[in-house]
């Protein structure tokens, strides 16, 4: 309180004058308020106009417009303009000069709105930098405030990269270019990529200028696709091809790189512009058929696993780089045609014999059935001459059936091998492919490595049988099975079957035995060697009917025979005399010759 000094009032103040609201200066209050007004702006309701920012906090932003308030503004219809503060002038609108409150009433988003279509029209004409709020995606892009209005903004002009995560560009306040404006729709298309491109045209020109074959940078990897890697390489694109990702085969390039993922890359070859450049990783590190043991040699055993399969055979990496090719003739002693799918697998691993090795041309083949014995080294011992075993149905053709013994072992049974009775006219009819079926070793052609394999063989031949049943001239019960234009087929008892022509098919009565009719034949002919039965059914009648007319015949001339021998005593009595007579004119003629001499 020591500190205060009295101050005295004024000694000629008029207190009743203030009281009565009476002016110092003499004027009137109504006088003072018009003076006051006077140095205000004159403000209208629905009008625009320029104030500055002079307070904000979270919430509020406080905008002084030279009026005798200020107006409070939401922060949130400033969110385009993160980098607002005060002291910025910001258009309002006016609302209201004074609510019952007597607050100012302004509004910051409508004031861009009505002069929105203006300047959105005038950015494009001029080319102008704007700035946007990203308010949340859309199908194909992003919603953009710019000026309060709503533009698109499409997902393939936010960079110049693609774009793996839209959702951490909402809420974000960027720079953009307008590019297109639908005046009939109102539409308004945004580009933020077009104002980086630019610049990043000035670097690519920068950067094209230094490229040279051989030469080694580091780049981004910007995209992966099935086919290659896009490396940034700071403004420039360039392929590395899937091929040139390693040394090994690739099946995918997300197993090599990733996303964003930073690497040296050498560069390949480029066009005459240089638009495209081929990238290569893998130059980088040594050939790996470079680093292969010298000690490795034909006749090795290495481990690989199978990397590509064709029918032609299988591809195994021994090593990452180093691959060998399996034939399919490689893998296996059988000559069967067989596609290399039967034997292995993409992904098996496998062990191989080296059976060449061309360093130079880094090139090597291998082959597995090297790891077996070959059968046919062996094959008079384990498949001697009629040794009997079971082998499977592999293919047919018309004279035989092909089997397989086991792996490398193939065999012929000739279709007249396969049965010492039934007439097959092809082995399908006997056998099908992939069944099992007994067999015995005929004889051993080791040059062709093929057997001769018999089936029949197995049982004992029936027509050592057969030829003491069906003999020439016996008569037996036959049915027709299979009418033919030479003849029929006659299945005989035992399971045989004969053969008949058409006319000796006729019956007694003189029509023709019919199908699955069943007569009496007889055996005219037996073939032992060519299993050939000929048989007849007239035949049968035929010959009683001929032996019957030779026993009359017989009948016949014995009675011929008897009837001469009654006549033979008269026929000598006739000829004695006429004998005589003749012996006695022929003496008196004698008689009468000489007595004329």
């Amino acid at each position: 309180m020591e500190n205060l000094k009295n101050i005295a009032p004024i000694e000629d103040f008029n207190w009743d004058a203030y009281e009565n609201g009476e002016a110092l200066t003499g004027m009137s209050h109504e006088d003072l308020e018009k003076a006051y007004d006077g140095t205000l702006n004159k403000v209208n309701d629905r009008e625009v106009v320029d104030g500055t920012v002079i307070a904000m906090n979270k919430r509020e932003v406080v905008v002084n417009i030279g009026y005798k308030s200020d107006g409070i503004i939401p922060l949130n219809e400033f969110r385009y303009n993160p980098e607002l503060k005060v002291g910025d002038t910001v258009e309002v609108y006016i609302e209201n000069q004074e609510d019952k409150k007597g607050q100012l009433i302004l509004s910051h988003k409508k004031a861009r709105a009505t002069r929105s279509w203006d300047r959105v029209n005038a950015a494009l004409e001029n080319e102008e930098i704007i700035k946007g709020y990203i308010k949340c995606r859309t199908k194909g892009g992003m919603i953009v405030d710019v000026f309060g209005i709503e533009a698109f903004l499409p997902g393939s002009q936010i960079d110049v990269k693609p774009i793996r995560d839209y959702d951490v560009f909402v809420g974000k306040t960027m720079e953009f270019k307008v590019v297109k404006i639908n005046q009939e729709f109102k539409n308004v298309v945004v580009s933020h990529k077009a104002l980086i491109e630019a610049e990043l045209e000035q670097q690519k020109k920068e950067i094209i200028g230094k490229l040279e074959k051989g030469q080694v940078l580091e780049g981004t990897v910007k995209n992966i696709t099935s086919y290659g890697v896009f490396i940034d390489l700071g403004g420039v694109d360039g392929l590395i091809h899937i091929t040139d990702l390693s040394w090994g085969r690739v099946s995918d390039p997300k197993e090599v790189v990733e996303l964003d993922q930073k690497l040296n890359v050498v560069i390949l070859d480029f066009d005459d512009e240089k638009k495209r450049i081929a990238l290569g990783l893998k130059q980088l590190t040594p050939h790996p058929w470079d680093a292969l043991s010298a000690d490795l040699k034909v006749g090795d055993k290495v481990q690989g696993k199978v990397v590509v399969m064709a029918d032609y055979g299988a591809f195994i990496e021994i090593a990452t780089g180093v691959e060998g090719l399996i034939h399919v003739s490689e893998m296996s002693w059988s000559q069967h045609l067989r596609s290399a799918q039967d034997f292995m697998k993409v992904g098996d691993d496998v062990e191989a014999v080296i059976l060449t090795l061309d360093r130079e041309e880094r090139k090597m083949s291998l082959g597995i059935k090297q790891l077996k014995s070959d059968p046919w080294e062996s094959i008079e011992e384990k498949y001697a001459v009629s040794t009997k075993h079971t082998a499977k149905v592999r293919n047919f053709t018309n004279f035989g059936v092909f089997v397989e013994i086991e792996e490398g072992v193939d065999g012929l049974i000739h279709i007249s091998d396969l049965s010492w009775t039934k007439k097959i006219k092809h082995p399908s009819e006997f056998t099908q492919i992939g069944a099992d079926i007994e067999v015995q070793v005929l004889e051993i052609d080791k040059e062709n490595r093929r057997l001769s394999l018999g089936h029949k063989q197995l049982e004992e031949n029936p027509w050592d049988v057969f030829e003491t049943v069906f003999t020439v001239g016996s008569v037996h019960e036959g049915t027709i099975i299979e009418m033919l234009d030479k003849g029929a087929v006659v299945a005989l008892p035992y399971g045989v079957e004969g053969f008949a022509t058409p006319k000796h098919l006729v019956k007694e009565d003189g029509k023709q035995a019919q199908m699955d009719e069943k007569l009496e034949f007889k055996v005219i002919e037996f073939n032992k060697e060519a299993k050939r039965i000929i048989l007849s059914h007239s035949r049968i009648f035929e010959d009683v009917a001929k032996a019957e007319e030779k026993a009359e015949k017989k009948a016949a001339a014995k009675e011929r025979k008897a009837k001469k021998q009654e006549e033979a005593p008269m026929i000598q009595n006739q000829a004695a005399s006429t004998t005589l007579g003749d012996i006695d004119a022929l003496a008196a003629l004698k008689q009468q010759l000489e007595g004329k001499k």
